[in-house]
């Protein structure tokens, strides 16, 4: 049996798949999300850096689950975006996104640019979940940077993943020694990885990796606990 850790990249999504036996591991680049849930090596947990559950409307700093990790990650807090309505989420094009946010906020807050970029990738994780709402048995919001306050004894990391776009090599060097220290099969850090994905996103997959296996194991803990949940039953939390 699988678990999985999903980031989304330049190809589509990038799935660190570790054996439940945590020992062996290997990557899959998936095109759509969906595919990660078909084959043999289907995940019995999968945890993904991509919001799940999107609110009516918002307040200060979108929803609870963000407003609670921000705190614990220090100057890494700005890497947490404000999720906005699911109206807003929905829309087309930027500008419609902005306008719609604006009247479903409070106070009035535009969605964020790095945010509306990763709405297509939103919208195809929250349409599987509607389709099958039992997949949220097995399925979970994280992010990678509330991981590694978790991996790195509950304290924030002192060093970027980029610098203005740019990869910043001693925080990677950071992260890779936090995976290694929480037990990830070193061979995961030096197998080529597909063609569409970085280093960052080889990290921060392992590291949404190692929450699912918190998961299995049952040591995860959500925020907010317990979780919200949006209209549609969804729910609305960040586990670590």
């Amino acid at each position: 049996m699988w678990l999985a850790g999903v980031d989304g990249c330049k190809g589509g999504w990038i799935a660190a798949m570790i054996g439940t036996d945590g020992r062996e591991g290997h990557f899959r680049l998936l095109p759509h999300f969906a595919d990660l849930l078909a084959g043999p090596d289907a995940p019995t947990v999968i945890a993904v850096d991509i919001p799940i559950g999107l609110p009516e409307r918002t307040g200060i700093g979108g929803r609870k689950a963000e407003s609670m990790v921000r705190p614990l990650l220090g100057a890494r807090q700005s890497s947490v975006f404000s999720v906005p309505s699911r109206a807003a989420i929905e829309a087309g094009d930027y500008r419609s996104a902005c306008a719609i946010a604006l009247a479903t906020s409070n106070p009035p807050r535009k969605v964020s640019k790095q945010l509306f970029n990763i709405a297509p990738k939103i919208r195809e994780v929250d349409s599987v979940l509607r389709r099958d709402p039992a997949l949220a048995e097995r399925l979970f919001e994280v992010h990678p940077e509330v991981a590694f306050w978790r991996l790195n004894d509950e304290r924030p990391l002192t060093e970027p993943k980029k610098v203005k776009g740019r990869i910043c090599e001693p925080g990677l060097a950071l992260r890779r020694r936090i995976l290694l220290s929480a037990g990830t099969p070193r061979s995961l850090f030096d197998v080529p990885l597909p063609r569409g994905a970085g280093e960052d996103d080889r990290l921060d997959a392992l590291a949404c990796a190692a929450v699912a296996q918190r998961i299995r194991a049952g040591t995860a803990q959500p925020f907010p606990d317990p979780p919200e949940r949006d209209a549609h039953g969804l729910p609305m939390a960040i586990w670590a």
